[in-house]
Parts: C-alpha cells; structure tokens; sequence
C-alpha cells in the first residue's frame, strides 16, 4: 500500500524540522534581487543569503503562501462570475447557485484563515512598486 498509513508517524517538531528543511533548500535555488547581493574581493558582487527559515514558523508562512494563491484565484473567479451576470449569460437559478458557492467558498477561506492565525488581509502580499497583490 502507498497510503498515508503507511508513512512513519512523525513527532511535531521532526515534521516541522523536515518542513524548515526543505523550504531553506527552496529558498536556496531563489536568485538574490540586486539591493541583496554582497560585494566580495574588489568589489565583485554574489548574492546574499536573504531567506532565514524558521522551523517554528515556516508550516504557518507556507499555509499562508498556498492560502494567498487560492485566494487570488477565488477573486479571479468571482470576477469572471460578476462578467458573466453582467452579460446576461446565465439563468436566474444558476447565479443563484453561482453566487452561493462563492460566498461558501469565501466562508472557507476565512475559516482556514482563522485555523492558522491569520486574516484575509495578511494574504495580501506587497509586491513593492506595482503595490498589493490582492486588490482591497
């Protein structure tokens, strides 16, 4: 069997060792951006080590990094469902059911939110000059 039964039961903290470890492996392979990089020998620059993992925190930064992506997506979707009603192209019952599966899926949201600490506001990511990902 290939199920999760079949996977040794690990203790909370050797998860999130494991956790840490692999994100500060992926952190790794990302290129420095140029204000991170450091000047060695005569000036010759190399990138800097930017990204400190930590194993208490990283399973909650990386629930957070899944849970902004789906709910960009969400946004998308119901954007594209507002274009649709606007457009006149669905009957009455399917915005209906349109319309509460969207606010059933913003409901989720906010309970996998509150279950790791976290609000919808702090899945908006700064994204420096071109400003918040999520718009408000």
């Amino acid at each position: 069997m290939t199920g999760r039964s079949d996977r040794p039961d690990h203790a909370g903290g050797d998860r999130r060792r494991e956790v840490a470890d692999a994100a500060q492996r992926a952190f790794a392979l990302l290129p420095a951006r140029t204000d991170d990089l450091s000047a060695v020998d005569g000036g010759a620059r190399r990138p800097a080590r930017r990204v400190y993992s930590d194993p208490e925190t990283v399973e909650r930064d990386l629930v957070q990094l899944v849970l902004t992506i789906v709910e960009l997506l969400r946004q998308l979707m119901e954007r594209q469902a507002l274009h649709r009603v606007d457009q006149g192209d669905l009957t009455d019952e399917q915005e209906e059911r349109l319309g509460l599966t969207l606010m059933l899926l913003h409901d989720r949201m906010v309970e996998l939110c509150d279950s790791y600490g976290l609000t919808l506001e702090d899945l908006n990511l700064d994204l420096g000059p071109l400003g918040p990902l999520l718009p408000p």
